[in-house]
């Protein structure tokens, strides 16, 4: 199970085919607003959702879901973004959410990685963790299996992102926020990319840089 909060991602989640409700607890405000649906709700005051809440301002709704069920993972199929030691919850919702936007359906996380069903990463998917299978496995033994897939490397120094062009498979790698790639997975890579930059930060957010390799390279 996990507990999803607030009306947007609740009602993104009870339109979910794949994802079953189990239970609800709603201000009368809410339920009044679901009139007509069959829903397993349970009326809760503000006190009572404030007690249930994990965020800081409860919100109009708490509910409890099952965690979502895919069939086992092609990896043969499309793009899979791998996602190495991202550790920060709200990084990796983030990260599950745009993977969702540019139709990548699947995320390999390393085990050490933040789990995707923290409330703080559900509440950052916004309802993509119902079409967005997320793997916990070793990324590195996972590349080795597939050695005809091109793999792209989020790294400082490599290729420009920008001349790369767009891909329609393979696996491409976020490192951990603060010491990126394992060297093990980085020397897998078949193209180290990099977003070029013109200021002085050193580095991006994981899921910033996430969205800007996506939006460059998925067909």
């Amino acid at each position: 199970m996990f507990v999803a909060e607030g009306p947007k991602i609740v009602g993104e989640l009870l339109h979910a085919p794949d994802i079953k409700c189990r239970q609800i607890f709603a201000l009368k405000e809410w339920i009044g607003g679901m009139a007509g649906k069959s829903l397993p709700v349970q009326e809760a005051g503000e006190a009572d959702l404030e007690r249930l809440s994990s965020l800081s301002t409860p919100n109009q709704v708490l509910a409890v879901f099952e965690k979502p069920s895919f069939p086992a993972p092609d990896f043969n199929e499309g793009i899979t973004l791998i996602g190495d030691g991202i550790q920060d919850p709200g990084n990796l919702g983030t990260i599950v959410r745009i993977a969702d936007w540019f139709g990548v359906t699947r995320l390999l996380c390393s085990p050490d990685s933040a789990d995707v069903f923290n409330a703080k990463a559900i509440q950052s998917t916004m309802g993509s963790i119902a079409r967005v299978q997320v793997i916990y496995a070793d990324p590195a033994a996972a590349v080795r299996s597939y050695p005809g897939l091109p793999v792209y490397a989020a790294v400082l120094g490599g290729k420009p992102l920008y001349g790369m062009g767009r891909i329609g498979g393979g696996w491409v790698i976020i490192g951990n926020e603060s010491k990126g790639i394992r060297p093990g997975l980085l020397e897998l890579a078949t193209d180290r990319i990099t977003i070029p930059g013109t200021g002085r930060a050193e580095s991006l957010n994981a899921a910033v840089a996430t969205g800007i390799i996506l939006s460059h390279l998925v067909k």
